[in-house]
């Protein structure tokens, strides 16, 4: 649950397959397009941005087919899908498909293209209009629906022109932004604003890898995974989110920052996936009571409240109660930077946590292992506690179900006598929380269940994974 006011009030919208957003430009003293010995100008600079980044920016189709009991209506308040029954489906049921716009950006020669999960995850068919007007039909590289990042690429057999990646660390609190996208199907439409805010999290998805840069630059339907720019035309963000209550723009939008999408871009490009980097904590943040019991000034930093057994964190000789307030050399302000630090660190590499221990700061060397050693330590003991197996769910999946995409884990497995079984869950059902904690990964049910007592029963939010309904169990762990 979000606690700031603003987002209680607001309706969080993803614009799924609808959104491409656009980049705003930030002006700079010394930028070429300031007048020599004079202020800034900002229109020639944004219009330089403009023409430079708009051959880069492309328009995306997608379409999704799905199978839904009839009789089925159009979702009210979602009037950008358009659903075509099949003559031929069965009875009660009927197949259709969801045809919806997005945005791109073409980040090399070789015609991979940066977009939204959201906008192209589990889509049948990917189409891709250039700013010149030429078609291409796109295949899949890759998606991550931890921070809602995805490629495609296209075989143009043509040089293409591509955008350029800025610094989204050096973005400052008020610089000029530009934005370039397709909002409600109309191309190449600029718009500007600022930088309002950095490190907004939790916004959309509380588990998620989200570090979003917030921007009053106008974003609408259509604009999902298009550029934020600077006014050097460098990429800074892949808009990909608004809060609203009306549906449309209201001046709070959301970019996922440059830095965290060229490393998942890359990942995707060279592995189709993300492997991520697994430091073996649980973590939350200081509060300025936690802070003044234990005797530190401030509230930035990590808390290490559970070190996981035969964990790089454990091997290092971490422990529960230090404080974390350094990764390799950068200072950490919460939980959450901390996590997306390890995450985007190299497996294998060795790097430095500077903690605060008993009120001495010192460092320790760890070495981080793959996130896949933390789903094997992390699969015993939720099979121990609530005799199932579970997996992140796939695409397809969510799809059916109606799930956000990389929402719940599905149970793969469960054992006869289990406290799942007992309370009449199945494989194929999905596990969407534990005690109001949102799940997407084993990981997260682990974590959830690490502190639950023996004998106590936790309060779990499920989905049937036959017929999609949705209701709560109580379930007495092990």
């Amino acid at each position: 649950m979000m606690k700031n006011t603003l987002f209680r009030k607001a309706k969080i919208r993803w614009f799924p397959v609808l959104l491409g957003v656009i980049a705003l430009a930030w002006v700079m003293p010394g930028n070429a397009a300031a007048q020599k010995g004079g202020s800034p100008d900002l229109s020639t600079a944004i219009i330089r941005v403009a023409k430079d980044n708009i051959p880069a920016v492309v328009h995306i189709e997608v379409t999704r087919s799905q199978e839904a009991r009839r009789p089925t209506m159009p979702p009210e308040g979602d009037p950008f899908f358009r659903f075509f029954p099949d003559p031929q489906r069965a009875p009660g049921k009927f197949k259709r498909e969801l045809r919806g716009l997005g945005t791109g950006m073409i980040t090399d020669a070789q015609g991979h293209i940066l977009t939204n999960n959201h906008v192209v995850g589990g889509a049948s068919k990917v189409q891709v209009l250039l700013a010149d007007g030429s078609r291409f039909e796109a295949r899949v590289v890759g998606t991550d629906p931890k921070t809602d990042l995805a490629v495609v690429r296209i075989d143009a057999k043509k040089t293409l022109p591509h955008v350029k990646f800025g610094n989204s660390d050096a973005v400052e609190v008020g610089e000029w932004v530009v934005a370039i996208g397709h909002p409600r199907g109309l191309d190449q439409t600029v718009t500007t604003g600022i930088i309002s805010a950095k490190h907004r999290r939790g916004i959309t998805d509380p588990s998620g890898y989200q570090d979003f840069l917030q921007t009053d630059a106008a974003i609408n339907p259509g604009n999902s995974g298009g550029p934020l720019l600077n006014l050097r035309g460098e990429v800074v963000g892949v808009n990909a989110a608004i809060a609203t209550q009306s549906g449309g723009f209201e001046g709070i939008g959301f970019a996922i920052p440059s830095n965290m999408a060229l490393y998942i871009s890359r990942e995707l490009i060279a592995r189709g996936k993300v492997e991520r980097g697994w430091l073996g904590v649980s973590v939350q943040d200081l509060s300025y009571d936690l802070s003044k019991t234990m005797g530190i000034e401030g509230t930035r930093g990590a808390l290490v409240s559970e070190v996981l057994k035969a964990s790089p964190a454990e091997k290092a000789g971490l422990k529960q109660g230090d404080i974390v307030v350094a990764y390799n050399g950068k200072e950490i302000r919460d939980a959450s930077q901390l996590r997306n630090e390890a995450a985007s660190s190299p497996i294998g590499k060795e790097v430095k946590v500077t903690i605060i221990r008993e009120g001495k700061k010192r460092d320790v060397p760890v070495r981080i292992e793959s996130m896949e050693s933390l789903v094997q330590a992390t699969t015993a003991p939720i099979r121990e506690r609530l005799g199932v197996t579970v997996r992140p769910a796939a695409a397809k999946e969510a799809s059916r179900l109606k799930l956000r995409p990389g929402q719940g884990v599905v149970i793969t497995r469960v054992d006869s006598g289990s406290p799942a079984a007992k309370a009449g869950l199945e494989p194929g059902d999905v596990i969407l929380e534990v005690n109001e904690m949102v799940l997407s990964s084993p990981q997260d049910l682990s974590g959830a269940l690490a502190v639950v007592k023996p004998g106590q029963q936790i309060l779990t939010a499920v989905v049937d994974g036959r017929t999609g309904e949705r209701g709560s169990l109580q379930i007495k762990v092990r």
